[in-house]
C-alpha cells in the first residue's frame, strides 16, 4: 500500500517535471526524454527501468562493471537531474508495475549484475526482494563503481533485507530528502 501511494505522490512530481523537461530538452539535452535499461529485478529476473535520459547516447555499450561512469557523455541537463536524482521519478511506474518497490536495493544493469553475482560472495541475495527507487546504500554510500564499492553496497543492501520495516523506510525516505534537497546525487 505504501508503494502504491509514494509512487502516485512521485508521478505526480514527474509529470510537472516531465512537463518542464519537454520545454527544455531540445535545448539542453536533445533527444529523447525518456531512458529504458535492462535491470536485474528480484529472483535475478531482467526488467526495463525508466528514467528521464541524462546522457547522450553511446555508439555501442561497451562499459564493464569494472569500468568508471562514463561521465563525459552526461549532459548540462543531465548533471541537474542526476545532482537532484530527479532523473528516477519516472521509476514511479516500476513500481506501479510491480517491479520495483520505493525503498530497497538499487538496481544494477543486467549484464553488470551477472558480472557481480559470479564475483561478490551473496550479492544474488540482494535480489530476494524487489528493487527500489532509492535505498539504504545509495543514501549512505553514494554511487558505487566498480567491484569494491558493489562488495560495500552488497553488504549495505544485505543490511536493509535484514532489518527492514517501515522504520527503516522512512528513515531512508528521509536520508533521500536529505539527498535531493542537498544536491548531494551523482
Amino acid at each position: 500500500m505504501f508503494d502504491i501511494l509514494f509512487s502516485l505522490v512521485l508521478l505526480s512530481i514527474g509529470a510537472v517535471v516531465a512537463l518542464l523537461l519537454l520545454i527544455v530538452n531540445p535545448f539542453l539535452n536533445p533527444g529523447p526524454l525518456f531512458f529504458r535499461q535492462e535491470r536485474m529485478g528480484q529472483d535475478c529476473k531482467p526488467f526495463k527501468v525508466l528514467k528521464f535520459r541524462t546522457m547522450t547516447k553511446a555508439a555501442a555499450p561497451t562499459r564493464s562493471a569494472k569500468d568508471p561512469l562514463e561521465v563525459n557523455r552526461i549532459t548540462k541537463l543531465g548533471k541537474i537531474l542526476r545532482k537532484t536524482r530527479t532523473d528516477e521519478l519516472p521509476q514511479a511506474l516500476n513500481v506501479l508495475m510491480g517491479e520495483m518497490s520505493v525503498i530497497g536495493p538499487r538496481p544494477d544493469t543486467f549484464d553488470h549484475a551477472c558480472e557481480f553475482a559470479a564475483e561478490i560472495p551473496r550479492y544474488s541475495e540482494r535480489h530476494s526482494v524487489r528493487p527500489g527507487i532509492s535505498g539504504l546504500a545509495q543514501v549512505t554510500l553514494g554511487y558505487a563503481v566498480g567491484i569494491d564499492a558493489t562488495r560495500a553496497k552488497t553488504l549495505r543492501d544485505l543490511n536493509y533485507i535484514r532489518n527492514a520495516g517501515f522504520g527503516m523506510e522512512l528513515r531512508i525516505i528521509a536520508m533521500t530528502f536529505r539527498t535531493i534537497f542537498g544536491r548531494h546525487g551523482m
